[in-house]
């Protein structure tokens, strides 16, 4: 590492954290204005999904890049960069007037992110090179998400109930603008002195990868899951990823080395770590419209609603990280795993008459895991790989987050778009079909429009509609279980309790 200035480990540790936080807080603050969107741009819960997604997919596409470029052309500048972006994309979000001019704003802002997360877990790998030390930061990194997760709905909340939709983004500006300037003055500068070229063709066969995956899932309602586009977009899927693979395993200078993933740590941790983003996202995307649309509550009282998961995600971060050193990886993160599978099985049983005490033990347990498997994960992951590798390992890490709440939010908001819009749709023999048709988009379009119907198929809109939030609530989140059930096997099964061998120094290129 070349570090222009002394270094100041705890200084460095803040400028992380309060970065991750700033990128965390847009997602949370998304998540908790999405119902005003649904109202005040007439957005479908299919410009929903891409609102939220369209940011996930760039973000998560591009990460890797943003790794593996902070090990050539240096951490902070690539830090500093990407905050600059990020808010660019924030300023844009807010002066937008249609749900597709806010998604384009919102994959703009992703690419910012892409540049941010990787640099701040890298910067940490070089300042904290000792384990415990290393572990107890990576903890801290990880209790960021939870605060983000805290502050951003609760945030978010008080501006919708004073201001306009637009402020919730142009609220991150000043923040972006204050982290950028501490990484100038406090992160010391580094990067790979061995980093290979910019592989290009493996950055653009991965993003597009993903591209085309996220957007069949998210089509497929529309489209039908069996439908010949819907098959097509998941045969191309599968194409472009052998070719990535393929490609990666060829080019002497490849933009993620495959050989990483012979170690079971860093292979069976990053699953861990997309399983648990998968579940969380898809179920945050639900859960907001559920306390808005099914309970009435405004957009402050659901965020001050979310606040226990956001406080067991911290508890649960600095906890999962002092015991990973005493118990080791497999049982902290398997026992985080089967947390997330008890949550959401028990979430799958909620109603109107559910009490709020039972829905926070629900989040407790939601936290709680996710703060027990992401931040242990975490850091093995970060211990698979040799220092001068910190960029691209951590990207791999944020990737597999981004992968994995994307692909939650496209999945679990797919299945709950196609199970919602069955029994809105059989209420077209005592609605107009065209009424129907139009409360089949999302819940609140079914609310406005039965409020412009007589009482008696107004009151059978309504009751459709809340029959089918449920039916699609329930089976999201049963989906969410049990892929984090499953997860926990298989994490049980694979990852080693403690580090091997140390990770071995990277590769030149001579030396491919």
């Amino acid at each position: 590492m070349t570090a222009r200035r002394p270094v100041r480990p705890l200084a460095v540790l803040a400028v992380s954290c309060l970065a991750v936080f700033t990128v965390n807080v847009d997602t949370s603050i998304v998540n908790v204005t999405l119902p005003t969107l649904a109202r005040e741009l007439d957005a479908s819960t299919r410009d929903l999904q891409w609102i939220v997604d369209s940011y996930l997919l760039v973000f998560a596409g591009l990460v890797l890049a943003g790794g593996s470029l902070s090990d050539r052309f240096g951490r902070r500048a690539l830090l500093v960069a990407g905050l600059a972006v990020f808010g660019l994309g924030n300023a844009l979000a807010a002066l937008t007037e249609t749900p597709d001019a806010l998604i384009a704003a919102r994959a703009l802002t992703g690419v910012g992110a892409a540049a941010v997360f990787p640099t701040t877990l890298s910067v940490l790998t070089q300042v904290f090179p000792e384990r415990a030390a290393r572990a107890r930061a990576i903890g801290l990194w990880g209790a960021s998400t939870g605060l983000a997760v805290a502050v951003g709905p609760i945030s978010g909340g008080a501006l919708l109930e004073q201001y306009w939709w637009g402020s919730t983004f142009l609220v991150k500006l000043p923040l972006a603008a204050v982290v950028l300037l501490l990484a100038l003055l406090l992160v010391p500068e580094s990067k790979d002195p061995a980093a290979p070229r910019v592989d290009l063709p493996g950055l653009v066969l991965s993003a597009v990868a993903l591209a085309a995956l996220v957007f069949t899932v998210i089509e497929a309602p529309e489209q039908g899951w069996a439908s010949a586009r819907t098959l097509v977009g998941l045969l191309l899927t599968a194409v472009l990823c052998t070719a990535f693979v393929r490609h990666e395993g060829r080019t002497p200078s490849p933009m993620l080395d495959l050989r990483v993933f012979a170690d079971r740590r860093f292979t069976a941790s990053s699953l861990a770590i997309t399983v648990a983003f998968f579940a969380l996202f898809g179920f945050v995307f639900l859960i907001t419209q559920y306390f808005q649309f099914l309970r009435g509550y405004s957009p402050l009282e659901t965020g001050l609603r979310i606040l226990p998961v956001a406080l067991s995600v911290v508890v649960g971060s600095l906890v999962g990280t002092l015991l990973v050193v005493r118990l080791g990886n497999r049982v902290v993160v398997t026992a985080g795993l089967l947390s997330l599978g008890v949550a959401f099985a028990w979430a799958s049983t909620a109603s109107t008459a559910t009490s709020y005490v039972e829905i926070a033990a629900q989040m407790l347990f939601l936290g709680g895991g996710l703060g027990l498997t992401s931040a242990p994960a975490t850091e093995a992951i970060m211990g698979a790989v040799h220092d001068d590798k910190a960029g691209i390992g951590s990207a791999v890490n944020d990737a597999t987050r981004e992968v994995g709440g994307t692909l939650g939010v496209a999945v679990v908001g797919s299945v709950f778009a196609s199970l919602y819009a069955l029994p809105v749709t059989r209420t077209a023999g005592a609605v107009p079909p065209e009424a129907a048709e139009t409360a089949s988009e999302s819940f609140f379009a079914a609310l406005t429009v039965a409020g412009q119907l007589p009482d008696g198929p107004a009151a059978a809109l309504r009751a459709a509609a809340e029959q089918g939030f449920f039916d699609g609530l329930a089976s999201g989140c049963l989906v969410s279980a049990g892929v984090s059930l499953a997860g926990a096997l298989v994490v049980a099964l694979t990852l080693p309790d403690r580090p091997g061998a140390a990770p071995s120094p990277p590769l030149t290129a001579a030396a491919r």
